[in-house]
């Protein structure tokens, strides 16, 4: 008769089950990272968006912002992470930025 399959039985599911948790552990804490960068990333563009309120510039800068993108594009593929996504999620970045820039301008 066959034992039906439990993660207790077998050694190498019980190593599995270890790996999964410690990965895991670590995808939660690089969230936590990724969220407070980000939240201190805002508060320098929320000062941005002041001082260029402040001294009437546009809340968008189309030249540094295609800059930015050609280095995080490089940065991208030097840490061997999708460039196409890099791009994606700085210009969806750089539009929340200018949403609160342009609440500064009114």
């Amino acid at each position: 008769m066959t034992r039906p399959f439990t993660p207790d039985s077998d050694h190498g599911s019980d190593r599995a089950a270890l790996l999964l948790r410690e990965h895991r552990e670590s995808i939660d804490r690089l969230d936590a990272i990724l969220v407070f960068t980000l939240a201190e990333r805002f508060k320098h563009t929320q000062s941005v968006g002041r001082l260029k309120a402040g001294h009437g510039l546009p809340p968008a800068d189309p030249v540094r912002e295609e800059a930015q993108i050609a280095r995080l594009t490089r940065l991208a593929q030097e840490a061997d992470l999708d460039p196409e996504f890099a791009k994606k999620f700085l210009a969806f970045i750089i539009q929340e930025v200018i949403k609160h820039h342009e609440r500064h301008q009114s």
